[in-house]
C-alpha cells in the first residue's frame, strides 16, 4: 500500500473528522461503551478538528487521494492517532508515528507521552511505549504511556 504522510491542511478537517469518527465507532467500540464513544466523538467534529490543526502539529496519511489516517503532536504529547478501519494493520499508524518521532527529535523533545485508548495500547507497546499509569474521565479509561527517544522505534 503506497502511503504518503504530510502535514494536515485546513481543507483536510472534514476528512480527518470522518476517519476519527469511523475508527471510534467501528474499532474502539469493542473496548468502550456507546456512550463513551459518542462523548469522545463530539470532540472531533470538522470544526473542532480545524481548531486542532491550528493548535497542534497535525499529520495525515493518504493513499492516492484518500485521507486514511491522522496523528498529532502537542508539545511532547502524541494525540489523535487514528487510521480508517478498513486499512488498519497495514503499517499506516506506524508511518504516522515515525513522522511524529522525527518531528519530536527535530525539536529536541527527549521523550513522548501518549494518552492511549484501551484499543491502541498494544499498538503503542509494539512501538516501545510503556504504560506508566491509568487515567479516568468518568468511566473512560485511558492508559498514559511514555517512550524515551533515546531508543529507536
Amino acid at each position: 500500500m503506497d502511503c504518503t504522510i504530510r502535514p494536515a491542511l485546513d481543507d483536510d478537517a472534514a476528512d480527518i473528522s470522518a476517519v476519527i469518527l469511523r475508527a471510534l465507532r467501528e474499532t474502539n467500540v469493542k473496548d468502550y461503551t456507546g456512550e463513551i464513544i459518542e462523548r469522545v466523538a463530539r470532540s472531533f467534529s470538522p470544526d473542532a478538528v480545524l481548531q486542532l490543526i491550528g493548535q497542534r502539529t497535525v499529520f495525515v496519511a493518504t493513499v492516492g487521494s484518500r485521507l486514511v489516517g491522522t496523528a498529532s503532536l502537542d508539545g511532547s504529547v502524541v494525540r489523535t492517532v487514528f487510521v480508517a478501519p478498513d486499512v488498519q494493520a497495514h503499517g499506516i499508524g506506524k508511518l504516522l508515528m515515525a513522522e511524529i518521532e522525527r518531528t519530536a527529535r527535530e525539536r529536541n523533545i527527549p521523550s513522548l507521552t501518549v494518552p492511549s485508548s484501551v484499543t491502541a495500547e498494544a499498538f503503542y507497546a509494539r512501538l516501545g511505549f510503556k504504560a506508566v499509569r491509568d487515567s479516568y474521565h468518568g468511566d473512560e479509561r485511558t492508559i498514559i504511556m511514555e517512550r524515551s527517544l533515546d531508543a529507536p522505534m
